[in-house]
């Protein structure tokens, strides 16, 4: 039996007017996922547990068969695995987001206008990283950069601090969302000094894309300690995702990273070669499990592009699901496929909520035969409903199934 998970990060929605009253997923033409629904099981899913912030590093984790309330140690920790990072128990790890905001006002009166800087590409984030470690690396503190916008800083012997994710406050002034521990806000407010004038800023201006020009901390955390996924499984595993925090997650559990070339975490990223990653980790490689994790229906919904929202769901189920499930079926393997969100996005909000999502959940060895489209409404109208998030890899991964 292969395994397959298929999450389209942020998928889940609310209805919008423009839409006909359907949510994103509703909406989109999406007839693998619906075959699925027809002949699997479709239900609802709580990946946040009550109190917990509804922030993909929580909701992966429960989605991956591990339980939030007490495997979770912040989520910079597990991007910091995926860059590397050799971290001592009391070092504190923060996300550093490259953010764009406004330049005219003093510091705490700026406006956050885009938490990931147009998207910008690792390369001329990394030129930009550089210019923050020249002015800020030392013993205590050292930069790394990750993927697109996406860095880390840790601060060694260092100290937890209340922090917000700078894409729940977009468009507002940022002082009431500024750190209250000092030397992380003196750091935040010294980059803009550095970045925002920056060759590479300059040009960025000119050819009409967002300036890269503050850090935004977010985020922190201790060394993670997770279970390894074989041992907790008793299965192979391998990642496919252009996130740092989804290849931490794999890190810590000793799960295989597949790197794909061309992969962006956005809707530009190389769906193909996703999908040729799973299939070679299950085929080629011999996985028993893979997990495809796709960003880009979450970055459109912080970017409030409806459209583009809808469309990365077509591509997930096209370009990625349709070539993973005929490929297994080719090979004449028997496999369980798990598709669903690992949280809501919501298009009106820009940003996550703890609510559940839909999942469907399909056996190639017990099929049933009804008509159905994957979406919340018919996922909700089961009234099947998993409360804990983490269980729902046990049951999928159970013998019987159950």
């Amino acid at each position: 039996m292969k395994y397959i998970v298929i999450l389209g990060d942020g998928m889940a929605d609310e209805p919008i007017a423009a839409l006909g009253g359907k949510t994103p997923l509703e909406f989109a033409r999406t007839p693998v996922m619906d075959e699925l629904a027809s002949k699997g099981e479709m239900g609802m899913v709580q990946n946040v547990p009550a109190g917990m912030s509804p922030g993909s590093e929580v909701a992966n984790l429960s989605v991956m068969g591990y339980d939030p309330l007490t495997d979770f140690t912040g989520r910079s920790p597990l991007e910091a695995l995926s860059v590397g990072v050799e971290m001592e128990p009391d070092d504190v790890v923060f996300r550093c987001n490259l953010v764009t905001l406004t330049e005219e006002e003093p510091y705490p009166e700026k406006t956050i206008l885009d938490h990931s800087s147009g998207e910008i590409a690792t390369a001329d984030a990394d030129i930009l990283m550089d210019a923050i470690r020249e002015n800020f690396n030392s013993r205590e503190f050292q930069f790394y950069t990750g993927t697109s916008y996406r860095h880390i800083m840790i601060w060694k012997h260092g100290r937890l601090a209340r922090l917000e994710p700078p894409h729940d406050h977009l468009t507002k002034v940022i002082g009431p969302w500024l750190p209250q521990e000092p030397v992380l806000r003196a750091f935040m407010e010294k980059s803009f000094d550095i970045l925002n004038n920056h060759p590479l800023n300059l040009r960025r201006a000119a050819e009409g894309k967002n300036k890269a020009n503050s850090l935004w901390y977010w985020g922190a955390g201790t060394r993670p300690s997770l279970r390894s996924f074989r041992e907790k499984t008793g299965l192979t595993g391998a990642m496919v995702s252009a996130v740092d925090l989804l290849k931490g997650i794999a890190v810590g559990a000793g799960m295989k990273i597949c790197h794909v070339e061309g992969a962006t975490g956005s809707i530009d990223t190389n769906w193909e070669g996703k999908a040729q990653a799973a299939i070679d980790a299950l085929l080629r490689d011999h996985c028993d499990f893979v997990y495809v994790h796709v960003e880009a229906p979450d970055e459109m919904a912080h970017q409030g592009l409806t459209e583009e929202k809808v469309r990365s769901i077509e591509y997930l189920d096209s370009r990625i699901l349709a070539p993973v499930k005929k490929a297994v079926e080719d090979a004449g393997e028997d496999c369980r496929i798990l598709v669903l969100p690992d949280h809501p996005n919501l298009l009106r909000l820009r940003t996550h909520t703890a609510d559940p999502v839909p999942y469907v959940l399909y056996d190639s060895t017990r099929q049933r035969r009804t008509v159905a489209h994957y979406g919340e409404t018919e996922a909700r109208a089961t009234g099947i409903f998993e409360p804990q998030g983490y269980r729902l890899m046990e049951r999928f991964l159970s013998r019987d199934g159950k």
